[in-house]
């Protein structure tokens, strides 16, 4: 049509972020996406809804200081963990002049973000054992720095004393952004604690994965109250709707008991998974399981295929960088892990004869 080429040039050109629903799949279990397997009742309020909500929701920014320890001036609560990184490239970033790094293979959309306000991307890859290159890093000019801890989908974490350095490195220069969407798994290596020490230190948090809040879009971003106010101005109107902000301020008030004993739960099934995955033949290496998620290297080139022909739904990253042949495993309850494991090693011990078949 005509009127696509009314667009921007970068738009058109564009590939947008292929998430796990937009790829699709056809199966009956479902571990593509980092989702939680259960999903707990809540009761539907007695809402006024021809007010516009708050812009930043009193009572969901207190629960949600309460639960992180932060002050409430340090907080800002949005669509998930995809609009704080949206809001920080356009806030902080000039389209044409400025750039981010990110550390490929990585979450995609810190790429498609920069990209959609035409800011360039410097990708400065990962060491040996897939962590970031702190030395590296430290050495580049850039506006924003984005490290995914535990990395998506490497499961890699940050070196609290390093990543400290480089953001002092950095200070009245840049801002680095560790992205902690899956930090409830790996609960003692947050960067937290570092705010205090570099105030220009952010963390992305989310309320769709330990939570198990994924359909409601609820995240928050920490960062010094400056960072806050500056990320207010570019800030939609009203970013959180009355319902997901009664939601969520119930869960981190009143439930936060379930979150930590699904994070158990889900732990505990998870390294039982890694456990009996090492144990088979066609499996060449489990990467580090710090999330709900591990990524494993098979030696057969046509697992990831032949799982969906089995009706269970993975993640293939064959095509990022040092990936080959590499599958992202969501961890499911144990009825599916089983059915999973028990599947890949059916596949795996097929005899070759029956491949050409």
């Amino acid at each position: 049509m005509a009127t696509q080429q009314l667009a921007r040039k970068t738009i058109i050109e564009l590939t947008p972020y292929q998430s796990a629903r937009r790829i699709g799949g056809h199966g009956n279990i479902w571990l593509n996406a980092n989702e939680s397997p259960d999903s707990a009742d809540y009761p539907q309020p007695q809402l006024r809804l021809n007010r516009y909500p708050e812009f930043q929701p009193p009572e969901l920014i207190q629960a949600y200081a309460d639960y992180s320890g932060v002050s409430t001036d340090q907080i800002i609560a949005g669509r998930g963990a995809d609009e704080a990184i949206d809001l920080l490239i356009r806030t902080y970033c000039e389209p044409g002049i400025d750039r981010i790094v990110i550390n490929p293979p990585t979450y995609g959309m810190y790429g498609i973000c920069a990209k959609t306000w035409g800011v360039d991307i410097l990708e400065q890859p990962v060491d040996e054992e897939f962590n970031p290159d702190y030395s590296a890093l430290e050495k580049i000019d850039a506006k924003l720095f984005f490290i995914c801890s535990p990395n998506n989908p490497t499961g890699s974490l940050v070196d609290l004393d390093k990543l400290a350095k480089l953001a002092k490195s950095k200070q009245d220069k840049a801002l680095v952004i560790v992205d902690e969407a899956y930090i409830e798994f790996s609960a003692d290596k947050s960067a937290k604690e570092l705010l205090s020490q570099c105030d220009n230190l952010v963390i992305l948090r989310t309320l769709s994965k330990a939570f198990a809040l994924a359909g409601i879009r609820c995240g928050f971003t920490l960062a010094h109250p400056d960072v806050i106010q500056m990320l207010f101005k570019t800030s939609a109107p009203y970013p959180i709707s009355t319902p997901i902000a009664d939601i969520a301020t119930e869960v981190l008030t009143n439930r936060l008991g379930e979150m930590k004993q699904r994070v158990q739960t889900l732990n505990q099934i998870r390294n039982e998974f890694c456990e009996k995955l090492l144990s088979l033949e066609g499996v060449e290496h489990v990467f580090p399981a710090t999330g709900n998620f591990v990524l494993v290297r098979f030696s057969d080139p046509e697992l990831f295929k032949e799982m969906g022909e089995q009706e269970i739904v993975l993640r293939d990253f064959d095509d990022k960088p040092r990936l080959k042949r590499s599958i992202r495993i969501s961890i499911g309850n144990e009825v599916e892990m089983a059915k999973t494991l028990a599947t890949i090693q059916k596949i795996i011990e097929k005899p070759i004869k029956e491949y050409a078949s």
